[in-house]
């Protein structure tokens, strides 16, 4: 699995359709501006959960996403 960094652009890629995130930000665009650290690699066991990703989107948004949701940018 890509591991993503601070400035890194990334594409949102949730294919999952009935996630209520799947419409609102699937195949969007943008930047990490900061990675933070939780506890939810404990309660599931995978140390990757407890990475969120602060990203400044092309909308000029932002939003926080956990590693499975990026993935590397499309580029245009």
């Amino acid at each position: 699995m890509v591991e993503f960094t601070e400035g890194d652009r990334v594409r949102i890629d949730i294919p999952n359709e009935t996630d209520p995130d799947h419409d609102r930000y699937h195949g969007l665009h943008g930047t990490i501006i900061d990675v933070v650290e939780d506890d939810a690699g404990v309660v599931t066991g995978d140390a990757r959960d407890g990475v969120i990703f602060q990203i400044e989107l092309e909308t000029g948004s932002t939003a926080d996403f956990r590693c499975h949701d990026l993935r590397s940018p499309i580029e245009r």
